[in-house]
């Protein structure tokens, strides 16, 4: 639905989005109403439809807006002139950190629409699906220079990598593992170090400190 974009139109649309969020986060997508998110947001019930025609709709721009900040970081990491391991950590830290920033918004990406195979992640599965192609690229360039084995194809390294983030990230999302910035950190290193101990060749391994 089309809304006017003067600064205070942003700031209400963007009032309802925050405050989906943590409707989204706290009771679960499909067991609240778009009344809940204009008491969240403080705003008229009315005014949430003027800028979404349905809880649906918010959702959905909640995902592409932060799917699309995603993938310009994948895209930005790769044309970095440094290892395929260093380009793999880097794309680990940002999904970790966007996470350990705002879990909310990191719970309702994850619970509501890239785990929901039958609703939302059938949705947007291009969408899911060009993260993949993207850390795909990162690991086929390291097996066309010798550095990952060629007899572990780059789609299923793709998958391996980031259903270890996804996991990870459930992981911190429904209590089971401990949350501080140093296991944050460590999260980081030992993921790169278990997938890529995997894919690297013999003659390329870095040698764990």
């Amino acid at each position: 639905m089309a809304a006017s974009r003067h600064p205070n139109a942003v700031d209400k649309r963007r009032l309802i989005l925050d405050a989906a969020i943590r409707v989204f986060a706290s009771r679960g997508f499909h067991a609240c109403r778009v009344s809940d998110v204009a008491d969240e947001a403080g705003v008229a019930y009315g005014l949430v439809y003027h800028y979404f025609d349905s809880k649906e709709e918010i959702l959905n721009t909640l995902f592409t807006e932060r799917w699309q900040i995603m993938l310009d970081a994948i895209l930005e990491i790769d044309r970095q002139q440094v290892p395929a391991r260093d380009k793999l950590y880097r794309v680990a830290s940002f999904i970790i950190d966007s996470y350990r920033h705002d879990p909310d918004l990191m719970k309702v990406i994850i619970v509501e629409v890239t785990r929901a195979a039958n609703s939302f992640g059938r949705l947007h599965l291009g969408k899911i699906r060009e993260a993949y192609e993207l850390i795909a690229g990162i690991v086929e360039s390291a097996r066309a220079d010798g550095s990952f084995k060629e007899d572990i194809s780059a789609d299923f390294a793709a998958m391996c990598f980031y259903g270890a983030i996804e996991q990870l990230l459930s992981g911190w999302i429904f209590d089971l593992m401990p949350q501080n910035d140093e296991d944050f950190e460590r999260a980081k290193e030992l993921l790169v170090e278990t997938i890529c101990g995997g894919l690297e060749a013999p003659s390329s391994r870095t040698p764990v400190s």
